[in-house]
């Protein structure tokens, strides 16, 4: 009789979050260019499987978010040398192997984001070789079992929500969570998804300011901080719980393909 073997989840199930250093190959001031760092990782992509790449240019849902670029800006512009990081967060394990083929195919060739040349220094991919690096599965985030009432959201980057025709600046928990839940619909596996929410959270506490993203051709508002939200009804506190570990993936609300919305739990 043959060993049984042992199953794991599709890779499509898990998501990564990997970090690429930089390191700046002139004297230049760097402009805003979070959009530029999208067109680069679909460079990547492209480079390890076009299909891939082309699906994701037609489609709605982008399956990945990206950080805004990290690091030092001198006021007189970089400094050869001077060292960046951004990070890429996949909710399609798939996307790992094109992603990573397109780099190794990318090779030493530096990287334009507006007109600032770049060097690829390091790729951390692994949990623990970088504080921002990460992985994790579907399954494993929906069997938590650190359940709480009270979660505490910190907005990194810029936050916004389409709200009717709106842009809605503020985090309300019914905007949070649901854009939370329509992504974890889109890319979890079926038997993962969850039911309709009509949310019922308040807030508790909040420290937000407004600040301003420029991309490639506008500038967006959104808010940065931290609030404190409660749910009352266990089973929402449960999905919420669940929702709140995907946001350090996922991001949260609009544009998070260009470095918006991007969002951690802090731990009570």
């Amino acid at each position: 009789m043959e060993p049984a073997l042992l199953s794991s989840p599709p890779k499509s199930a898990s998501l990564y979050a990997l970090v690429i250093q930089l390191g700046a190959a002139s004297q230049q001031i760097i402009p805003a260019i979070s959009w530029g760092l999208h067109a680069q990782v679909m460079d990547w992509l492209s480079l390890g499987d076009t299909q891939i790449a082309d699906a994701i240019h037609g489609s709605q849902d982008t399956p990945f978010s990206l950080s805004e670029l990290m690091g030092y800006r001198r006021q007189r512009g970089t400094q050869p040398g001077d060292d960046f990081t951004f990070r890429i967060s996949l909710l399609d394990g798939d996307l790992i192997d094109p992603l990573l083929n397109g780099i190794e195919q990318w090779g030493n060739k530096p990287l334009s984001l507006g007109e600032c040349p770049f060097v690829i220094r390091s790729i951390y991919t692994l949990p623990g070789t970088h504080p921002l690096a990460d992985f994790s599965d579907y399954a494993i985030l929906a069997n938590t079992d650190k359940i709480s009432d009270d979660i505490t959201l910190n907005f990194l980057s810029p936050t916004s929500f389409k709200q009717k025709r709106e842009i809605q600046p503020f985090p309300l928990p019914e905007l949070v969570f649901g854009s939370l839940l329509r992504r974890w619909n889109i890319f979890a596996p079926e038997e993962l998804k969850f039911p309709f929410v009509e949310w019922k959270g308040l807030v508790c506490a909040y420290e937000l300011k407004t600040y301003s993203l420029k991309l490639e051709s506008s500038s967006e508002i959104g808010a940065k901080g931290w609030v404190r939200y409660r749910f009352e009804e266990a089973e929402q506190a449960k999905i919420a719980t669940t929702l709140a570990n995907f946001a350090h993936f996922a991001g949260v609300g609009r544009k998070t393909a260009m470095g918006m919305g991007q969002t951690c739990l802090i731990n009570s």
